[in-house]
């Protein structure tokens, strides 16, 4: 109990300079093209401070995400998701950080994004690779699991709305599919491609999904 309130008060601090931070951006992106440019840079450094200097995540306290090479379609169609209240995180910074941020600059994110292809982060358990690649690649019949790769392509590089999964943190990959229906689709008024998912994760064994995760993080 005491530790829950130490972070807490913690977090609390960061959030609301978060959402004055955000409100300065969005102020910014309504101006002219130099002032846009401006909100611009100052979102993507603001980003950095989680996700990193080259965007491929963190792995601390809590798993954050590879951005770098990621969709532009899907960063979009995410950031508006948390707007809308159609995912949920266990982060309160995070959503302090996306409200507020307009329509062109959630778009400029993305393709900024989309561009960077670090090296991957190695933190995957490498006896579980061989697996996950076989799941990957041809599905598990037995649990009625698809092949991944049938939506997420070959190179786990994703389409469209369909993510990258390439090179994303094996903890983050094995948090959000063991937590999928807690964060995602959250407004049934506002189904998203997310749906889609929602059988496959639920069929998925937890040795599947960590053998999976293993297996992409390490995909470039």
């Amino acid at each position: 109990m005491g530790a829950d309130r130490d972070l807490t008060l913690l977090v609390l601090p960061v959030a609301v300079a978060a959402i004055v931070f955000s409100a300065s951006v969005h102020a910014a992106d309504v101006g002219s093209g130099g002032m846009f440019h401006d909100g611009l840079q100052g979102k993507i450094e603001y980003c950095q401070d989680c996700h990193g200097a080259s965007a491929r995540g963190y792995r601390g306290f809590y798993p954050i995400p590879r951005l770098a090479g990621q969709t532009t379609e899907y960063i979009e169609n995410q950031l508006r998701a948390f707007v809308e209240g159609r995912r949920e995180t266990h982060i309160p910074i995070k959503m302090a950080r996306v409200h507020g941020v307009s329509p062109e600059l959630r778009a400029a994110l993305a393709a900024h994004f989309h561009e960077l292809n670090p090296r991957p982060i190695d933190d995957a358990p490498r006896g579980l690779v061989a697996e996950g690649k076989k799941i990957y690649e041809e599905g598990a019949p037995d649990s009625n699991v698809p092949a991944c790769a049938a939506c997420h392509g070959p190179e786990a590089k994703g389409e469209g709305a369909i993510p990258r999964l390439a090179g994303q943190l094996y903890p983050y990959t094995v948090k959000e599919l063991s937590e999928w229906e807690e964060e995602r689709g959250q407004d049934s008024s506002k189904p998203d491609t997310s749906k889609t998912m929602v059988t496959i994760v639920r069929n998925m064994t937890k040795s599947q999904i960590a053998a999976v995760a293993a297996y992409v993080s390490n995909l470039r």
